[in-house]
């Protein structure tokens, strides 16, 4: 496979079209190198359009996804950003080269180590990897420019968005399959904030993400 041609065809075919537009974005998936984050099993399908298991039953979001995010959230050089659900380290590396410090946080300590290795493979320096269920937020470190939740939450804790410096901003993939909305949360004030549908999809849940509660009567 013709590594090059294959990443070149993922971003016009698959990644373009889905109205990821800023020339940085894209620029930045040639330099982040999808390939290294991908277990080795599916080393494959580093560029189709597929969410890639991950040990444990967690995924990688699909390409579109991840470029979309990315493209949403808009990190800028001085902010400092927290991801929940680490993951391989993809989603952090590219996070990381355009913020100033990324705090991810990853539930499963076997995944955890493996994303570390990546990072450091791929030479990625202002991401801390750290162990621990960040579904209902993390104090260390709070409030943060920036949140990304790489997994989907059935309602989003109002212990995350208290994460958030007021005027700053979270992504989150919200709902329950088959209707799930990624949303652009922005905290406006100590109490309030407004949210932005961006897109549909489908996604795997957060691992360690609370199911909300049904009461029957």
């Amino acid at each position: 496979m013709n590594i090059e041609q294959a990443r070149f065809n993922m971003i016009e075919q698959q990644i373009r079209p889905w109205n990821v537009l800023d020339q940085d974005v894209l620029d930045l998936l040639h330099v982040v190198k999808r390939e290294q984050f991908v277990p080795q099993a599916y080393e494959n399908l580093a560029f189709a359009d597929v969410e890639i298991p991950l040990p444990g039953g967690e995924a990688m979001f699909n390409p579109k996804v991840e470029a979309r995010i990315v493209q949403e959230v808009a990190v800028k050089k001085h902010e400092n950003v927290l991801e929940i659900g680490t993951g391989s380290g993809y989603m952090a590396a590219l996070l990381a080269h355009t913020a100033q410090h990324v705090t991810t946080v990853e539930i499963l300590p076997e995944t955890a180590a493996l994303a570390q290795q990546n990072l450091a493979k791929a030479g990625v320096t202002n991401v801390t990897v750290e162990t621990g269920n960040g579904a209902e937020g993390w104090a260390k470190g709070a409030p943060f420019d920036v949140i990304v939740v790489s997994g989907a939450l059935p309602v989003l804790p109002e212990s995350l968005v208290k994460n958030l410096k007021v005027g700053g901003r979270m992504i989150a993939i919200l709902g329950e399959a088959p209707a799930m909305t990624c949303q652009l949360i922005k905290r406006t004030s100590e109490t309030g904030h407004d949210a932005v549908k961006v897109f549909e999809t489908i996604a795997k849940p957060l691992t360690g993400a609370q199911t909300p509660s049904r009461f029957t009567f």
